[in-house]
């Protein structure tokens, strides 16, 4: 067999499609490889005693081919491209020793330099793959490759790593829910769509650091809606959507948590679909479940809580446009998360006992959940609008009732691991 220690590999791409494919051996190595073959349209034949149970999965759908024995000479026969991946040495060696004779591209699991091909640490981002492999097999480190891989791929789909297109893109919009506060908890298709915007309209809620790292180019309208203070009107934003779309920009509507969670996303929706605009939706983490949990509250515990309800507090239960059937609510027996209800706690905590929730039941309160200025106040429903008050609670804020909010310890940070 050739050497190859001085002698860099020749990257290529195989178009595997409908083409013969053969492994040998079912286990771990083969678990990780076989999607990627499946994926790529192989055509393929398993040759093993046994398998790992996601393997034989594959095989019971259909998916792959697979022959319930050892390997022997002539599996080969007609294959385009072989993984030798089996615990058996002696069978190892004999199908790549077939393979060399047939001269059938073969990677070996257990011994890279009986080998004629290498698998690259790949990775995929927006119809891109990323292949990293060591130049040579000599100081070869999979590891490195893995990393050098992660860290390319990661910059692609955070924008971090600059990659222009060379082509024209669709104006058209894109609700893009940003998560609960930090930046690093949006989606990775959220922040690939920010990277790429030429205009972004953002809440005050949403992850605003991200926005120091836009190009100075991006124009960036503020779209804050401040509980008794200063706003931008709904109209205002749909209509700052409509002409930026119009113009033939790549417009970013940022909002926190999730577009449709109380969110005024399908508003928002709804008047692009209206003009014809082009509108993607990119769910965001909700606050009503990330904040809890950045507190250390599950919003759901085995044998404490079997529901959760999500309610918007942001109209008084006496109100006459509340939509919250309050009497309901407090006969459920899970979690309950209030969203936007700082100022009516009180008034909501006070109508819960009056239809008959105990006045003791725990009450948690997450001012700023996930974020550097977060903080935890504790109560129950009978003192929580006093609370408030002395501690000074503000919003944003996310509010939970109910026995989980006693289930575990706090945290010693926003985002403690």
């Amino acid at each position: 067999m050739a050497e190859y220690d001085d002698h860099p590999a020749y990257p290529v791409g195989l178009r595997l499609n409908g083409r013969r494919v053969v492994v040998v051996g079912g286990g771990q190595v083969a678990q990780r490889r076989l999607p990627a073959l499946i994926a790529a349209g192989a055509d393929i034949t398993l040759v093993s005693p046994s398998a790992t149970a996601s393997v034989e999965a594959m095989a019971d759908t259909g998916e792959i081919r697979w022959e319930r024995r050892r390997y022997r000479d002539g599996d080969l026969a007609d294959t385009w491209y072989a993984l030798v991946a089996s615990s058996d040495a002696e069978a190892n060696d004999a199908a790549s020793a077939e393979a060399e004779r047939t001269r059938t591209w073969c990677v070996r699991s257990d011994d890279a330099e009986a080998a004629t091909a290498w698998t690259p640490a790949t990775g995929r981002s927006e119809g891109i793959t990323v292949a990293v492999l060591s130049t040579t097999s000599h100081g070869r480190d999979p590891r490195h490759s893995a990393a050098v891989r992660d860290a390319i791929v990661e910059g692609l789909r955070d924008g971090t790593l600059a990659a222009p297109h060379h082509r024209t893109r669709a104006p058209g919009v894109a609700l893009v829910g940003g998560g609960p506060g930090d930046p690093d908890l949006i989606t990775v298709r959220g922040r690939r769509l920010l990277a790429e915007a030429d205009v972004v309209i953002a809440d005050r809620l949403g992850p605003r650091d991200l926005l120091d790292e836009l190009p100075p180019h991006v124009e960036v309208i503020d779209a804050a809606k401040i509980p008794y203070g200063r706003y931008m009107a709904q109209e205002a934003i749909n209509q700052a959507l409509i002409d930026h779309a119009k113009a033939g920009r790549s417009v970013v509507r940022l909002k926190g948590g999730d577009p449709f969670v109380f969110g005024r996303g399908m508003e928002e929706a709804q008047a692009l679909a209206a003009e014809g605009i082009t509108c993607t939706v990119v769910p965001g983490i909700s606050s009503s479940i990330s904040v809890p949990g950045a507190a250390g509250i599950p919003v759901t515990h085995r044998g404490v809580a079997h529901e959760f309800t999500v309610v918007s507090g942001h109209v008084a239960p006496e109100d006459p446009r509340s939509l919250v059937d309050w009497k309901a609510l407090a006969r459920l027996r899970g979690t309950l998360v209030l969203l936007m209800a700082v100022d009516k706690i009180g008034a909501i905590a006070q109508a819960l006992v009056t239809h008959g929730k105990d006045p003791g039941t725990p009450v948690a309160l997450v001012q700023e959940g996930t974020t550097a200025a977060q903080r935890r106040v504790d109560a129950t429903l009978a003192d929580v609008g006093e609370r408030v008050v002395a501690e000074a609670v503000r919003p944003p804020a996310v509010i939970v009732i109910g026995d989980v909010v006693g289930v575990g310890p706090e945290p010693a940070g926003p985002l403690a691991d």
